[in-house]
């Protein structure tokens, strides 16, 4: 091999012992612990609160040849996070507090509304005749 040419695939993986699947997968894992989903826990006056967290994965990756040997691999990850919750910790006893999202209240407003328009024209509608 050239000093211009990239190491094949097989090369790779002979090397690492890894797929670049693999390799992808397990730098996203490795980010996956409970300390991801439950925050590192915070104490004051007596009360410990550890907030708590909705946590989603994503990746995903491929690789291909062309004729002539040439190779090519590529991918990609996401992580999102949003707060949930917390846990009270008070008195020996816990109790799990979740956090309200206003903005999740709008799409059963909406649809709520529309049930309500179509229900009174079809009120309106029997009434008439």
């Amino acid at each position: 091999m050239s000093d211009r040419e990239a190491p094949s695939t097989h090369d790779t993986r002979a090397a690492t012992g890894m797929t670049f699947i693999e390799r992808l997968a397990d730098k996203v894992s490795r980010t996956a612990s409970s300390t991801t989903v439950y925050g590192a826990p915070v104490e004051r006056d007596g009360i410990t609160v550890v907030p708590v967290a909705k946590v989603r994965y994503g990746f995903g990756g491929g690789s291909g040849r062309k004729p002539r040997d040439e190779e090519g691999s590529g991918g990609g990850g996401g992580v999102y996070a949003r707060p949930v919750g917390y846990i009270e910790i008070k008195d020996d006893s816990s109790q799990y507090r979740p956090i309200r999202d206003p903005a999740a209240m709008v799409p059963v407003i909406a649809v709520g509304g529309l049930v309500g328009i179509v229900a009174l024209r079809i009120l309106a509608r029997l009434l008439r005749r």
